[in-house]
């Protein structure tokens, strides 16, 4: 792997006097004249390890938030929302689980799918997870593509950077690999408010890349883009992105492109149920063939458009009528703080339920869906104005769960139903992934798959 060569980058400490600032440059270059760096050593040693971003949550319909917030980041000056180490946050990429599903959402992200060009089969797309996996491991370092590296990121540290990777219901027929497909990658069912483009849904080989640097997971599309050579094609990209981590002055539930604090409704890792709910456990479900799954889980991506100018015609009352929640603080109609439990039995003086009978808190809330948990991970989008002047923007929705089946499907079934925000979003795009397990060192990812 070839490095750029570059001029040590020093970090001022902010007591220096200028003449030790150049004595110390001085003897660093004269006993360093030729080193070789790599992005993270360019980004020099600023203290710990900043707070990765706060984690936006949303919806397949449920808008709510990932439980997966940190602390604020702290700078050299200790002072919090300091953002001196934003850059330095690495993300390992060998692990039980690929990284990307509990890493707390970056601010940055690009979502694609692709499908093996034509004559591809199992051999070229075992070579491409190879490729793949060795150049996520080495951005997810804040290293150089192993190729032809572009230089978009040569000064930036690795930023958070997480690349995840899954295979979709048609991959399989691909490769020939149909014995090992789950049955739980049997493709969603329909609902009756979809309203789907087919261009820009499913594909054989599902990429979620996130950053908290726009150049940084640029780069990383880019470098994935260019491996895939004649193996595979881009077959539908979108863009993301979410509050940067330090925008706030304490961490907090984010808000989403209608204004709403996203919920607070996720799985916690915490929680004892949390690694049952949201990944494949290595018994099972599912016969033998099926193992591969282990520590895996399975992504539902949605792209929703939010018709936001319909929704800013709305009082807040009705807004706030047709989510649950109050806007302001996100607490339930019913009172109490955003944490508090939704007092779905409670009564206003007119006899009326407090939260409405289609509320989308109320349909979504697990208890109202036998327990069906999904982990959201999602990012907001804006494609530009349409035509008709409206924005062109949304969520792209992104859940994990141990079975789909028993994770999105109940819930998504029931807000098709009778959901009030239905009036002002629209699902356009869809895809069901199998992600498995994390590679382990020297493994790449899929390999258990594709080699066992």
């Amino acid at each position: 792997m070839a490095h750029r060569r570059h001029r040590p980058h020093l970090r001022h400490r902010p007591d220096d006097r200028p003449e030790e600032r150049e004595d110390r440059l001085t003897s660093v270059t004269e006993s360093n004249t030729d080193i070789e760096i790599t992005r993270r050593r360019l980004l020099g040693t600023v203290g710990a390890a900043g707070a990765a971003g706060l984690a936006l949550g949303a919806t397949g319909g449920a808008l709510v938030h990932s439980a997966l917030a940190e602390a604020p980041a702290t700078g050299a000056s200790g002072a919090p929302g300091t953002l001196a180490s934003l850059g330095t946050t690495e993300v390992a990429f060998h692990g039980e689980r690929q990284p990307g599903i509990t890493t707390p959402l970056q601010a940055k992200g690009h979502v694609l799918a692709f499908d093996l060009a034509p004559g591809a089969g199992h051999k070229e797309a075992a070579a491409l997870m190879r490729r793949w996996s060795d150049t996520a491991r080495r951005l997810m370092a804040g290293e150089t593509a192993p190729t032809a590296d572009s230089g978009i990121a040569l000064d930036a540290g690795p930023c958070s950077l997480t690349v995840t990777f899954g295979f979709g219901h048609s991959f399989f027929e691909r490769t020939g690999l149909t014995a090992r497909r789950p049955t739980a990658l049997e493709p969603l069912p329909n609902f009756s408010a979809d309203q789907l483009d087919a261009q820009r849904s499913n594909g054989d080989l599902w990429v979620q890349i996130g950053a908290n640097d726009g150049l940084v997971a640029f780069h990383a599309l880019r470098a994935l883009q260019k491996d895939a050579g004649d193996a595979a094609r881009v077959r539908w990209q979108m863009n993301g992105f979410n509050r940067s981590p330090g925008a706030t002055g304490k961490p907090m539930t984010a808000r989403n492109l209608m204004g709403q604090v996203d919920g607070t409704g996720n799985p916690k890792p915490s929680e004892p149920e949390f690694d049952r709910r949201i990944f494949v456990p290595d018994a099972g479900p599912g016969p033998a063939e099926h193992a591969w799954m282990a520590g895996g889980s399975y992504a539902v991506v949605r792209r929703i458009r939010m018709l936001l100018d319909d929704w800013d015609k709305q009082s807040l009352d009705k807004q706030e009528q047709v989510i649950g929640r109050r806007k302001v603080d996100g607490a339930p109609l019913t009172g109490g703080t955003e944490t508090t439990e939704l007092a779905l039995d409670k009564f206003g003086p007119d006899g009326k339920p407090v939260i409405a009978s289609n509320a989308h808190a109320r349909i979504s809330a697990p208890e109202q869906n036998g327990g069906a948990a999904m982990l959201r991970r999602p990012f907001s989008y804006h494609d530009g104005i349409a035509a008709d002047g409206s924005p062109d923007a949304g969520l792209l929705f992104i859940c994990w769960q141990a079975d789909p089946l028993r994770g999105f499907v109940p819930v998504q079934r029931k807000l098709d139903r009778g959901d009030a925000l239905s009036a002002f979003i629209r699902h356009e795009s869809s895809g069901l992934y199998a992600v498995p397990g994390g590679a382990r060192s020297g493994e790449y990812v899929g390999q258990r798959l594709l080699e066992g």
